[in-house]
């Protein structure tokens, strides 16, 4: 059984695909987004996950902005967000853009995502 859904974000197919592997290996079901922030907020939107992950380790921006229209959005105002890994600074920057995130490094995603995983 599944333990939930996820929507991961990554600007890049190869390492989305790394990113995804363990969570599909944990039992996640896992949509991955790797080039048009509009289509995972859409995708998002139409049938809300569990937690959406974004990735800041490439174009943090777009990451940002990806999760700044979901929340603009009634529908995805309370979906848990989890951004991952990251430079410092845009780490930094996002923290004080977009509340109500959290902020982990990969080794810690599988024991943030614990909380939001079905029974």
């Amino acid at each position: 059984m599944a333990k939930g859904r996820l929507f991961l974000v990554h600007w890049h197919a190869d390492e989305a695909r790394a990113l995804a592997a363990p969570l599909l290996a944990d039992g996640w079901t896992v949509d991955v987004e790797t080039a048009d922030g509009a289509r995972a907020c859409k995708a998002i939107l139409a049938d809300p996950p569990d937690a959406v992950v974004v990735s800041l380790a490439r174009l943090p921006s777009h990451g940002r902005e990806t999760v700044r229209a979901i929340r603009n959005s009634k529908a995805g105002r309370d979906l848990p967000v989890i951004f991952l890994d990251g430079p410092t600074d845009a780490v930094e920057k996002t923290k004080t853009q977009i509340k109500g995130a959290q902020f982990v490094e990969a080794p810690a995603l599988k024991r943030a995502l614990a909380k939001f995983a079905s029974p």
